[in-house]
Protein backbone atom coordinates (compact mmCIF):
# COMPACT_ATOMS: atom_id res chain seq x y z
CA UNK A 1 0.00 0.00 0.00
CA UNK A 2 1.66 3.15 -1.13
CA UNK A 3 1.02 6.21 1.03
CA UNK A 4 2.34 9.62 -0.84
CA UNK A 5 2.69 12.98 0.65
CA UNK A 6 2.39 15.90 -1.70
CA UNK A 7 3.44 20.25 -0.63
CA UNK A 8 2.33 19.47 2.98
CA UNK A 9 2.07 22.51 4.96
CA UNK A 10 0.81 22.84 8.71
CA UNK A 11 0.57 26.24 10.74
CA UNK A 12 -0.54 25.65 14.47
CA UNK A 13 -1.27 28.61 16.42
CA UNK A 14 0.43 31.37 13.26
CA UNK A 15 3.17 29.22 13.30
CA UNK A 16 4.39 27.38 10.50
CA UNK A 17 5.56 23.85 11.58
CA UNK A 18 6.11 21.98 8.43
CA UNK A 19 6.12 23.49 5.09
CA UNK A 20 5.94 22.37 1.52
CA UNK A 21 6.97 18.70 2.78
CA UNK A 22 6.68 15.91 -0.37
CA UNK A 23 7.68 12.33 -0.27
CA UNK A 24 6.65 8.86 -0.95
CA UNK A 25 6.86 6.15 1.28
CA UNK A 26 8.73 3.16 0.21
CA UNK A 27 6.30 0.39 0.52
CA UNK A 28 7.28 -2.83 2.67
CA UNK A 29 10.10 -0.67 4.06
CA UNK A 30 11.07 0.78 6.93
CA UNK A 31 11.52 4.53 7.34
CA UNK A 32 13.11 6.70 10.24
CA UNK A 33 12.22 10.65 10.49
CA UNK A 34 14.75 12.09 12.99
CA UNK A 35 15.31 15.88 13.47
CA UNK A 36 15.77 17.89 16.45
CA UNK A 37 12.78 18.33 19.09
CA UNK A 38 10.21 20.96 17.94
CA UNK A 39 11.18 20.01 14.03
CA UNK A 40 7.40 18.97 13.00
CA UNK A 41 8.06 14.80 13.18
CA UNK A 42 5.06 14.04 15.44
CA UNK A 43 2.99 16.61 13.61
CA UNK A 44 3.60 15.35 10.68
CA UNK A 45 3.17 11.39 11.50
CA UNK A 46 -0.50 12.24 13.20
CA UNK A 47 -0.99 14.26 9.58
CA UNK A 48 -0.76 10.66 7.88
CA UNK A 49 -3.17 8.89 9.62
CA UNK A 50 -5.59 12.13 9.75
CA UNK A 51 -5.02 12.40 13.67
CA UNK A 52 -4.05 15.63 12.25
CA UNK A 53 -6.43 17.40 9.87
CA UNK A 54 -5.20 20.85 9.79
CA UNK A 55 -2.91 20.53 6.82
CA UNK A 56 -2.34 21.50 3.47
CA UNK A 57 -1.14 19.73 0.68
CA UNK A 58 -2.48 16.18 -0.39
CA UNK A 59 -1.80 13.11 1.72
CA UNK A 60 -2.74 10.26 -0.53
CA UNK A 61 -3.13 6.48 -0.05
CA UNK A 62 -2.76 4.11 -3.16
CA UNK A 63 -3.91 6.59 -4.72
CA UNK A 64 -6.90 8.12 -2.91
CA UNK A 65 -6.73 11.25 -0.79
CA UNK A 66 -7.14 10.29 2.79
CA UNK A 67 -9.54 13.02 3.25
CA UNK A 68 -11.99 11.31 1.51
CA UNK A 69 -11.79 7.97 3.33
CA UNK A 70 -13.51 7.40 6.36
CA UNK A 71 -11.46 7.06 10.26
CA UNK A 72 -12.65 3.45 10.27
CA UNK A 73 -11.30 2.94 6.52
CA UNK A 74 -8.10 4.65 6.97
CA UNK A 75 -7.56 2.96 10.62
CA UNK A 76 -8.29 -0.67 8.74
CA UNK A 77 -5.12 -0.01 6.94
CA UNK A 78 -2.81 2.33 8.85
CA UNK A 79 -2.53 1.80 12.51
CA UNK A 80 -0.38 4.46 15.18
CA UNK A 81 1.06 4.07 18.39
CA UNK A 82 1.50 7.73 19.49
CA UNK A 83 3.82 9.18 22.44
CA UNK A 84 1.26 9.98 24.50
CA UNK A 85 -1.34 7.14 25.73
CA UNK A 86 -3.52 5.80 28.84
CA UNK A 87 -5.39 2.97 29.32
CA UNK A 88 -9.04 2.77 30.94
CA UNK A 89 -8.58 1.47 34.76
CA UNK A 90 -8.40 -1.85 35.46
CA UNK A 91 -7.86 -2.79 31.53
CA UNK A 92 -6.36 -6.28 30.79
CA UNK A 93 -3.54 -6.88 27.90
CA UNK A 94 -5.63 -8.94 25.96
CA UNK A 95 -9.01 -6.08 26.60
CA UNK A 96 -6.10 -3.92 25.47
CA UNK A 97 -5.18 -5.54 22.59
CA UNK A 98 -8.49 -6.42 21.46
CA UNK A 99 -9.23 -2.66 20.95
CA UNK A 100 -7.39 -3.21 17.89
CA UNK A 101 -10.05 -5.00 16.31
CA UNK A 102 -12.55 -2.36 16.83
CA UNK A 103 -11.84 -0.41 12.58
CA UNK A 104 -13.03 -3.93 12.03
CA UNK A 105 -16.34 -4.04 13.59
CA UNK A 106 -19.53 -2.78 12.20
CA UNK A 107 -21.53 -0.03 14.14
CA UNK A 108 -24.10 -2.89 15.55
CA UNK A 109 -22.29 -6.09 15.53
CA UNK A 110 -18.35 -7.48 16.76
CA UNK A 111 -17.34 -8.15 13.29
CA UNK A 112 -15.82 -11.42 12.37
CA UNK A 113 -15.11 -13.43 15.73
CA UNK A 114 -12.66 -15.30 14.29
CA UNK A 115 -10.43 -13.27 12.68
CA UNK A 116 -10.78 -11.08 15.61
CA UNK A 117 -9.83 -13.94 17.85
CA UNK A 118 -6.66 -14.22 15.68
CA UNK A 119 -5.55 -11.35 14.91
CA UNK A 120 -5.74 -10.62 18.87
CA UNK A 121 -3.53 -13.74 19.48
CA UNK A 122 -1.17 -13.06 17.07
CA UNK A 123 -0.54 -9.54 18.12
CA UNK A 124 -0.32 -10.74 21.70
CA UNK A 125 2.58 -13.48 20.09
CA UNK A 126 4.06 -11.42 17.66
CA UNK A 127 5.54 -9.11 20.85
CA UNK A 128 5.40 -11.77 23.56
CA UNK A 129 2.58 -10.75 25.94
CA UNK A 130 0.69 -13.87 25.36
CA UNK A 131 2.15 -14.69 29.24
CA UNK A 132 0.64 -11.44 30.22
CA UNK A 133 -2.89 -11.21 28.78
CA UNK A 134 -5.26 -11.20 32.00
CA UNK A 135 -2.74 -9.00 33.55
CA UNK A 136 -3.67 -5.29 34.24
CA UNK A 137 -1.88 -2.46 31.40
CA UNK A 138 -1.13 -0.50 35.31
CA UNK A 139 0.87 -3.10 36.70
CA UNK A 140 3.19 -3.45 33.59
CA UNK A 141 6.85 -2.46 33.72
CA UNK A 142 7.92 -0.01 31.17
CA UNK A 143 8.84 -2.28 28.67
CA UNK A 144 6.09 -4.77 28.81
CA UNK A 145 3.61 -1.91 29.07
CA UNK A 146 4.96 -0.68 25.54
CA UNK A 147 4.77 -4.43 24.06
CA UNK A 148 0.81 -4.36 24.82
CA UNK A 149 0.82 -1.57 23.07
CA UNK A 150 2.41 -1.97 20.09
CA UNK A 151 0.26 -5.38 20.16
CA UNK A 152 -3.62 -3.18 20.35
CA UNK A 153 -1.47 -1.25 17.30
CA UNK A 154 -0.64 -4.81 15.71
CA UNK A 155 -4.48 -6.43 16.22
CA UNK A 156 -5.18 -3.90 13.64
CA UNK A 157 -3.45 -6.04 11.08
CA UNK A 158 -2.50 -2.53 9.43
CA UNK A 159 -0.51 -2.36 6.07
CA UNK A 160 1.60 0.48 7.69
CA UNK A 161 2.61 1.25 11.15
CA UNK A 162 3.21 4.58 12.37
CA UNK A 163 5.25 4.56 15.70
CA UNK A 164 6.00 8.15 17.33
CA UNK A 165 8.99 7.39 19.55
CA UNK A 166 8.78 3.72 20.16
CA UNK A 167 11.82 3.60 22.96
CA UNK A 168 11.02 6.64 24.88
CA UNK A 169 11.73 5.98 28.73
CA UNK A 170 12.58 2.28 28.41
CA UNK A 171 16.03 1.02 29.16
CA UNK A 172 18.75 -0.60 26.51
CA UNK A 173 17.36 -3.90 26.50
CA UNK A 174 13.72 -3.13 26.06
CA UNK A 175 14.50 -0.81 23.33
CA UNK A 176 16.12 -2.78 21.44
CA UNK A 177 13.40 -5.22 22.49
CA UNK A 178 10.83 -3.42 20.95
CA UNK A 179 12.82 -2.58 18.30
CA UNK A 180 13.41 -6.19 17.24
CA UNK A 181 9.85 -6.61 17.05
CA UNK A 182 9.30 -3.82 14.66
CA UNK A 183 11.71 -5.24 12.37
CA UNK A 184 10.08 -8.74 12.85
CA UNK A 185 7.06 -7.42 11.64
CA UNK A 186 8.17 -5.60 8.81
CA UNK A 187 10.43 -8.40 7.25
CA UNK A 188 8.28 -11.12 7.67
CA UNK A 189 4.43 -9.54 7.03
CA UNK A 190 6.06 -7.03 4.59
CA UNK A 191 4.19 -4.62 7.23
CA UNK A 192 5.61 -0.31 6.04
CA UNK A 193 7.27 0.92 8.87
CA UNK A 194 7.08 4.64 9.92
CA UNK A 195 8.61 5.92 13.30
CA UNK A 196 9.76 8.61 14.50
CA UNK A 197 13.19 8.33 16.39
CA UNK A 198 15.62 9.98 18.44
CA UNK A 199 18.39 7.37 19.09
CA UNK A 200 20.38 8.00 15.62
CA UNK A 201 21.78 4.60 16.04
CA UNK A 202 18.52 2.96 15.96
CA UNK A 203 17.57 4.84 12.89
CA UNK A 204 21.31 3.34 11.44
CA UNK A 205 20.27 -0.34 12.27
CA UNK A 206 16.71 -0.74 12.13
CA UNK A 207 15.77 1.51 9.00
CA UNK A 208 15.82 1.35 5.43
CA UNK A 209 15.64 4.65 4.43
CA UNK A 210 15.82 8.25 6.41
CA UNK A 211 14.32 11.25 6.30
CA UNK A 212 15.44 14.52 8.39
CA UNK A 213 13.94 17.04 9.03
CA UNK A 214 14.63 20.54 9.71
CA UNK A 215 13.68 24.23 9.49
CA UNK A 216 9.72 23.06 8.45
CA UNK A 217 11.52 21.34 5.66
CA UNK A 218 13.21 17.89 4.51
CA UNK A 219 17.03 18.46 4.99
CA UNK A 220 17.47 15.64 3.71
CA UNK A 221 16.58 11.57 2.62
CA UNK A 222 18.18 8.53 1.50
CA UNK A 223 19.51 5.23 3.01
CA UNK A 224 20.79 5.39 6.80
CA UNK A 225 24.09 5.22 5.19
CA UNK A 226 24.32 7.82 2.72
CA UNK A 227 22.21 10.24 4.80
CA UNK A 228 23.99 9.91 8.37
CA UNK A 229 26.97 11.91 8.63
CA UNK A 230 28.92 13.76 10.94
CA UNK A 231 28.47 17.03 9.30
CA UNK A 232 25.26 16.19 8.93
CA UNK A 233 24.51 15.60 12.82
CA UNK A 234 26.17 18.80 13.25
CA UNK A 235 24.53 20.80 11.16
CA UNK A 236 20.59 19.91 12.57
CA UNK A 237 21.33 18.86 16.09
CA UNK A 238 24.84 21.12 16.46
CA UNK A 239 26.65 18.00 18.12
CA UNK A 240 29.62 16.62 17.31
CA UNK A 241 29.59 13.05 15.95
CA UNK A 242 32.18 10.64 14.51
CA UNK A 243 31.60 7.10 13.00
CA UNK A 244 33.12 3.97 14.39
CA UNK A 245 32.83 0.43 13.55
CA UNK A 246 32.14 -2.02 15.97
CA UNK A 247 33.10 -6.28 15.67
CA UNK A 248 31.20 -6.80 13.34
CA UNK A 249 32.17 -4.31 11.08
CA UNK A 250 28.34 -2.20 11.61
CA UNK A 251 28.98 1.88 11.70
CA UNK A 252 27.80 3.37 15.32
CA UNK A 253 28.32 7.09 15.30
CA UNK A 254 29.47 8.87 18.80
CA UNK A 255 28.58 12.21 20.43
CA UNK A 256 30.00 14.71 21.97
CA UNK A 257 29.12 18.28 23.01
CA UNK A 258 30.82 20.73 21.04
CA UNK A 259 33.41 22.62 22.78
CA UNK A 260 32.49 25.84 22.00
CA UNK A 261 28.84 25.00 24.02
CA UNK A 262 30.78 24.32 26.99
CA UNK A 263 31.82 27.59 27.48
Amino acid sequence: MKLTIENITIEIDGKKILSGVTHEFAEGRRTSIIGANGAGKSTLLKALCLINERFSGSITLDGRDIRSLGRRSIAQSIAILPQEREAPVDTTVRQLTSYGRFPHQKLFSSGNPTEDREAIEWAMHVTNVEHLAQRQVSTLSGGERQRAWLAMALAQRPKILLLDEPTTYLDIAHQLEVMTIIETVNRRHDMTIIMVLHDINHAIEFSDEVIVIDGGTIYKRGSPSDVLSPQLIRDVFNVDAEIFSNAVGDKILGYKIRRSDRQ
